[in-house]
């Protein structure tokens, strides 16, 4: 048993010698094993101690602080790396090593670096770049060699992506910089949607116009403002192509939108009959008299009292099909269900507006159905929109005085005064019977009143009307436009809206 005990001594004293021995000299201290696991272990608490401060200082201070997830991240590496910098360099001098003395051993392993671990270099350098310019930061939604995904840590070597289907892709840092990258999320989120649609030849462009804003103003997703426009692009070899150009401002969601906006365009075009038509070719025959001297034949044959059972089948079709389009003859149809164009026909400053014209008016507004009794808008809410009545009628009430103030018909409009004077609403509106109202929203009554001048001086002689009921009622101060002329309103209105 002593002989074991002894030779275990030797072993580690032999052990600790050659721990102990020095390898190699920087400056006048020698590095020996032992020395050079020390600093190891110190090199990684010091990496864990910096990596724990930037986690402290990112989820405390820079939390506070108010700054994106972006920022945050980029801040919190750039702490980290620092920290760990000085770290290893006050390891180092702990151990004696003076950094002076490494300055030559520095030059060859930076030319070894430089030559050996080129990439390494590269990825290091932007990663560098990525963190300092900003222009790419955790968080944003980014499109790189087709590639779509939020980026979620930027590291020094590389960048991982998650993709919108849940993969995690880890990139090197050096393709930021040599490819060209779509970041949607890059100072402003919104982005524009182009959905291609084509019908059928011989469709109304005004009907398609119209069923294509109503399925993008039904999607939730979609902003209204920019409001949504309809482009016809082209005559394409089956069909009419028109793109519908949308806003919204989650681009990492744009696939789901534009699925949930293909369904709405299917709903309305069926609603309207617009046909959406399948490829087609033309057939040339290189010898149609033969054709022709084989149905000339058959024809004989019929007169003499032979009927080929698939001709009294077409002939029972054709004689099935046009007793249903009898009985489907259309009859009166109810303003719910008249088009919009067929609507504003009907107010008198839009009865002259040729197709062209109402298609333009379609993308300025929608059309909206109150039912009776449903307030429009409330007095003392803020005012955003402008509203001209397509069919029915609406009351307007003042709750501050308590008073029926005038009953408002089909062609006339209101919520213009709200607009116009930056005011709240001065009244409440209010269905009395059912009602469609054409909705113009403020930041397109501009372009409404651009492409409408007559609706201009109408809407100007309608405000110096009603501004004097509304001050008898006491709604109005004496100096909102006081005793202002059609003139001076007019001049108010080409201020406003630059027309």
């Amino acid at each position: 048993m002593n002989w074991i005990t002894v030779r275990a001594d030797r072993f580690f004293q032999h052990l600790s010698a050659a721990m102990g021995t020095p390898l190699f000299y920087i400056g006048d201290t020698h590095l020996s094993i032992s020395a050079i696991v020390q600093l190891i272990i110190l090199a990684i608490f010091s990496f864990f101690i910096a990596r724990l401060l930037s986690e402290g200082i990112k989820r405390s201070l820079l939390v506070r602080m108010g700054l994106d997830r972006g920022s945050r991240e980029a801040i919190s590496t750039i702490i980290s790396y620092i920290l760990a910098t000085l770290g290893c360099i006050f390891v180092l001098q702990s151990a004696g090593i003076n950094l002076t003395s490494l300055t030559v051993l520095a030059g060859v392993v930076g030319i070894g670096f430089g030559f050996g671990l080129q990439n390494l270099a590269s990825n290091f350098i932007s990663g560098l770049t990525l963190l300092f310019e900003h222009q790419i930061r955790v968080g944003d939604f980014i499109e790189i060699d087709h590639l779509l995904g939020t980026v979620e840590n930027i590291s020094i070597r590389s960048t991982i992506i998650k993709t919108i289907d849940g993969l995690f892709v880890i990139i090197p840092n050096i393709k930021f910089v040599e490819t060209n990258i779509i970041n949607w999320s890059y100072r402003d989120p919104r982005c524009r949607l182009r959905i291609p649609v084509g019908v059928a030849y011989g469709t109304d462009p005004v009907l398609v116009t119209e069923a294509l804003l109503v399925a993008a103003r039904l999607e939730p997703n979609i902003l209204s403002h920019p409001s949504p426009k309809v482009w016809f692009c082209g005559f394409g070899d089956n069909a009419l192509d028109f793109q519908l150009l949308v806003w919204i401002d989650q681009p990492q969601e744009s696939d789901a939108i534009k699925s949930a906006v293909n369904f709405l365009i299917d709903y309305e075009f069926r609603r309207r009959n617009i046909e959406i038509p399948f490829p087609q070719r033309d057939l040339w025959l290189r010898n149609p008299q033969e054709i022709t001297k084989h149905f000339q034949d058959h024809r004989d044959d019929n007169s003499n009292g032979k009927v080929f059972p698939q001709n009294a089948k077409h002939s029972t079709e054709i004689q099935s099909n046009s007793t249903v389009s009898e009985q489907k003859k259309p009859g009166l149809k109810s303003p719910n269900n008249w088009t919009l164009r067929d609507l504003l026909r009907r107010v008198t400053y839009f009865d002259q507006c040729t197709d062209l014209e109402l298609r333009q008016l379609i993308e300025y507004g929608y059309r909206q159905l109150f039912p009776a009794g449903q307030i429009v808008c409330k007095e003392n809410a803020p005012g955003d929109s402008f509203y001209i009545i397509l069919s029915g009628s609406v009351e307007v009430l003042s709750q501050k005085a308590d008073k029926y103030i005038a009953t408002l018909h089909e062609g006339e409009f209101f919520g213009e005064i709200s607009l116009l004077l930056g005011t709240p609403r001065t009244a409440t509106v209010k269905t009395s019977e059912d009602a469609i109202l054409f909705v113009v929203e403020r930041h397109d009554l501009q372009k409404l009143l651009i492409e409408q001048p007559n609706l201009a001086d109408q809407i100007a002689q309608k405000l110096s009307e009603r501004q004097q009921a509304l001050r008898d009622l006491g709604l109005l101060d004496g100096d909102s436009l006081g005793q202002t002329p059609f003139i001076k309103i007019r001049k108010r209105i080409q201020v406003l809206f630059g027309i």
